[in-house]
């Protein structure tokens, strides 16, 4: 029991730390393709992006991402790029087709990215009143580990790069929904399913899956969230431990403004 625990609390913190990092209505089609394909939206037909145009530089990047300005009530903090790298070598699959998966849930993207920035964003945990009891700190420490963290990344391609990426990352969500898996398990907990999550409206086209994860026995919820806008792709990935992974909306709502 301890054991579980320990390790649930660490796998928090991995989260935390980008170690671990870190969707309608309409008709009977368009639910069909839903289930498909995860939550997904786009125009009928999506704007494409100019093949002539230009990546972004990584600091063009880091003016799209969120800030602690644009989330108060949040903890924000740029990745590093070794935690970047930690996380892309945690989530490494030998399944080719779920790689493309692998590489956004770990803040990166698939294809030749031109540049790429992220940030973690973390809910903040409440803190126990300076008169609280004993067994109301306990609570407060035991509600901490149930922290909603997101790893917000933001990858730039060459002409039509980002699409070819956000058709990759679809794809992979349908071929992969049995799950996956990943270089290091025991850290990260094993992909056992991924699900359409729910319907996001944002940007030149966008997808949702809901991930499960389990580590000990224990299934959790997260949430993948991707759009695209021109050449630009997005992907926000959220694990919760008190299973409401989707409390991060007001960090993917965030994000997809800032990307215009």
């Amino acid at each position: 029991m301890r054991s579980t625990l320990v390790r649930r609390s660490v796998l928090t913190a991995s989260a935390v730390s980008l170690a671990l990092l870190v969707t309608a209505c309409g008709s009977d089609k368009a639910a069909k393709d839903e289930s498909k394909d995860g939550g997904t939206s786009a125009a009928p037909s999506a704007p494409a992006a100019d093949p002539a145009a230009k990546a972004k530089t990584a600091a063009e990047l880091k003016g799209l991402l969120v800030t602690q300005a644009d989330l108060a009530e949040h903890v924000v903090k740029e990745a590093t790029a070794t935690e970047l790298q930690e996380a892309t070598a945690a989530y490494t699959t030998t399944k080719t087709e779920c790689q493309p998966l692998a590489l956004v849930m770990a803040g990166s993207g698939p294809g030749k990215v031109a540049a790429n920035v992220a940030t973690k964003v973390t809910g903040k945990p409440k803190a126990p009143a300076a008169d609280a009891s004993a067994e109301e700190k306990l609570k407060a420490i035991t509600d901490a580990l149930k922290v909603t963290a997101t790893m917000d990344a933001l990858n730039s391609y060459e002409g039509n790069g980002a699409q070819e990426a956000f058709a990759a990352v679809k794809a992979a969500g349908t071929a992969c929904a049995a799950g996956f898996p990943g270089a290091k398990e025991a850290d990260t907990g094993k992909v056992t399913k991924i699900a359409p999550g729910p319907a996001v409206t944002a940007g030149d086209e966008a997808v949702s899956f809901t991930v499960e994860r389990e580590l000990d026995g224990d299934k959790t919820p997260t949430q993948l969230v991707v759009v695209r806008k021109d050449n630009t792709l997005a992907a926000l990935y959220t694990i919760s431990f008190g299973g409401n992974a989707e409390a991060a909306k007001v960090v993917v709502d965030t994000q997809v403004k800032k990307l215009g």
